[in-house]
């Protein structure tokens, strides 16, 4: 794994521990305090701070460190988190969310907010004793050299005058609340640290990334008076949780050997593993690369020249050869691993043994020649090829609740700023939906419940004098209906006014005075660009912009939002989303030489029309009007020779219509495609497919299906139910 990786696992990582300290800092707010929750947010800062120490980010782990004290003075008792260290707690995580915005840009060289940053900085050291807080590092102070060295060992020996530390924390070294830099600073009681290699070679890649866990290594160069017995005890609280080996000054050239033979690392180049181990010096490197640079070709091999300029003796550098040889024949059988719920891959496993079994019953079949035996194997792996797409399609789905778990922190802070009492309930979080939807759902759902805590629920003092409580209510709530996922976001607050959003249409010329229009399409009105009913303009609304997007963005997931609300009851903003972007259930039907595609779960029945049809796109279906629209005259199609035409029902919700077509072809897996941006403004089409021949087929939107039909037959629809 790259750096880039490295510091996008880090930034990921650091994002999730925010959230799990936003979530137990608003446990403690409303359910009271517990050393459980202050522990996970010590330990949330804490993990964060040592990843930074990772790629040296100062800015991020000097101010993660003051908040870590101030975590640590709680959870020993030695301070108490009131309600104005939990609002300061929960500022600071949103700063530490901005540090960590500056390193996924390559920005952090630079603070994002050093007005906010000092500001923090002097309300956290107000509650911390100011000694602590500055008490950060102990200070490495130079000792001087003395003129014998101990430990010492006979033979042939190193050049070196320095001692040679080297340091493997174990992967768990973190977790047990140690951390090995602050072993190393310590150090710096003891004498000077002239050189550090660090290295990085177990960091894993981006999915297999645990920000709790320890993964570099420490080679270093250490020049001090002091005893092997004192250099070692000054990791006495990590001995048991590290691999540590220390070489005197003129050690033998046998301990080096040694050390190169039992690093975990492999370097892939002899000049980086000689530094690693001590044996070369970086600047001792860099002047013997230049001098082969310098010479004509051939140059000499690097071990040769190292040789010949007497800075490494031949049995070291025929250790670090043979150690890199063993380097690259491991990394050529290295796999990659992605991260997978173990009980959906088990499933799939299953589901794979029964498709071999299938394949093996087919094949058996086939050289029998029994037909009957055929159809039926064939059956059973069309079945099994069925659950394991589904099987496959579960691994992308993920809980709705990574979106829902945002807005505790949203609706605390937006009912602080706009001094209303309101709670959030949350429902159907481990609903689940496919990853892609998760972030592009974020933006839309903040704007509608910003929406709903500004503009819906009322004041305190206004609940009060019309009979509801004084603490109003928001809802979020997610289930599965007909292969779709609903979201729900509702209020009891003063609801829509039916009459004040149809004047202010009027006046911006959205529909004309005499039209009428049904509920539906009114409220619907609240999502066209521009358009407020907000009496002033506040922080969080009223400009006109936001619910336009909220469409827009619901548009472009191919799902439709709607708005049901009742005058002084409250509303509800209703967002169906399809489960998946990639394969569906599909029925085909065809118009003249025309296949189109409609969702399964979208289809409720198919009817012979007969003479059926009106003239006025409404027929009557066992009693009840349903709207219907013909995909030839939609798509503008040739007259066909069909000679009974069908009728296929369709519902979303609750909304039902029907569309007209020659022939019911039947049910089939498809493959969604996307179109072109040629097509971008066609809201039926939402996508396309490939048949078994080859052919394209274009897959219709439902839900503009119903609505374009529904528009069509309004007037129609009154005049009959009307004549009933």
């Amino acid at each position: 794994m790259n750096l880039d990786q490295a510091r996008g696992a880090l930034v990921q990582e650091g994002r999730e521990l925010l959230v799990a300290m936003e979530e137990a800092l608003l446990e403690i707010e409303t359910s009271g305090y517990s050393a459980d929750r202050v522990n996970a947010i010590f330990r949330a800062a804490h993990t964060i701070k040592g990843s930074a120490g990772l790629f040296g980010l100062c800015g991020l782990i000097s101010f993660t460190h003051v908040v870590e004290s101030l975590l640590d003075q709680v959870r020993n008792g030695e301070q108490r988190l009131d309600g104005a260290m939990l609002s300061l707690l929960l500022t600071c995580s949103d700063y530490i969310g901005s540090l960590l915005t500056a390193v996924e840009e390559h920005s952090e060289a630079e603070d994002p907010n050093p007005v906010l940053r000092d500001y923090l900085l002097s309300q956290l050291n107000e509650y911390l004793d100011q000694t602590d807080v500055q008490a950060d590092y102990p200070a490495t102070v130079p000792q001087p050299l003395a003129s014998g060295r101990l430990d010492t060992q006979q033979g042939e020996t190193a050049s070196s005058d320095l001692w040679h530390i080297s340091l493997r924390p174990n992967a768990d070294v973190l977790r047990n609340g140690m951390d090995p830099l602050s072993f190393l600073r310590y150090l710096g009681r003891l004498g000077r640290i002239t050189h550090i290699h660090t290295l990085t070679d177990a960091i894993p890649d981006a999915a297999r990334f645990d920000a709790e866990s320890s993964y570099l290594g420490f080679e270093i160069e250490f020049d001090s008076t002091a005893s092997k017995q004192e250099i070692e005890s000054a990791f006495e609280f990590i001995r048991e949780d590290c691999q540590l080996l220390i070489l005197p000054p003129h050690s033998a050239l046998e301990a080096y050997i040694e050390l190169i033979a039992s690093l975990p690392e492999a370097p892939q180049r002899l000049g980086e593993l000689l530094v690693s181990s001590g044996a070369l010096t970086t600047y001792e490197l860099q002047r013997v690369l230049a001098l082969q640079d310098a010479t004509p070709p051939p140059a000499s091999p690097l071990g040769t020249l190292l040789v010949e300029e007497q800075l490494v003796a031949p049995p070291v550098v025929s250790a670090a050869l043979h150690k890199q040889k063993q380097t690259e024949e491991r990394r050529s059988l290295e796999q990659v691993f992605i991260k997978v719920e173990v009980g959906k891959l088990d499933q799939l496993i299953d589901l794979v043994g029964e498709l071999v079994i299938a394949g093996a019953a087919t094949s058996l079949a086939l050289h029998k020649g029994d037909t009957s035996a055929m159809a039926a194997a064939n059956e059973g792996v069309t079945t099994l090829v069925e659950r394991i797409r589904d099987a496959s399609l579960s691994l992308r789905m993920v809980a709705i609740g990574e979106v829902f778990q945002r807005f505790p922190r949203v609706v605390r802070d937006i009912s602080k700023e706009l001094d209303k009492e309101i709670e959030l309930l949350v429902t159907g979080a481990d609903t689940e939906l496919d990853k892609s939807m998760v972030e592009r759902l974020a933006d839309p759902l903040m704007h509608i419940v910003r929406n709903a805590m500004d503009h819906g629920i009322e004041p305190s003092e206004l609940r009060r004098a019309v009979g509801k409580s004084a603490r109003g209510t928001l809802r979020l709530n997610a289930y599965h209906e007909s292969g779709s996922i609903v979201i729900e976001v509702s209020d009891d607050g003063r609801g829509l006014d039916r009459q004040r959003i149809l004047a202010k249409a009027i006046e911006k010329g959205l529909v004309q005075p005499d039209q009428i229009l049904a509920d539906s399409d009114v409220f619907r009105l609240i999502f066209e660009p521009g358009f407020s009913t907000a009496e002033q303009i506040t922080n969080l609304s009223g400009r006109g912009v936001g619910m336009d997007v909220v469409r827009r963005n619901i548009d472009q997931l191919r799902g439709e939002v709607e708005v049901l609300s009742e005058y002084g009851l409250g509303t509800t903003v209703r967002i169906r989303l399809p489960l998946t972007l990639a394969i569906i259930d599909g029925f085909q039907v065809r118009v003249a030489d025309e296949t189109f595609v409609l969702p399964l779960d979208q289809v409720v029945e198919c009817v012979d029309l007969g003479e059926q049809v009106s003239q006025h796109d409404l027929l009557s279906l066992r009693g009840e009007p349903l709207p219907y629209v013909r995909l030839r005259q939609l798509f503008g199609l040739e007259a066909g020779g069909a000679r009974r035409e069908s009728l296929v029902v369709l519902q979303v919700g609750q909304n039902r219509a029907g569309v007209v077509v020659d022939q019911l072809v039947g049910e089939f897996q498809a493959v969604i495609k996307p179109l072109g941006q040629i097509f971008a403004q066609n809201k039926v089409l939402s996508g396309s497919t490939i048949l078994g021949d080859g052919s394209v087929a274009l897959i219709l939107d439902v839900a503009q299906l119903i609505q374009r039909a529904s528009s069509a037959s309004e007037a129609p629809r009154r005049l009959l139910c009307e004549m009933a």
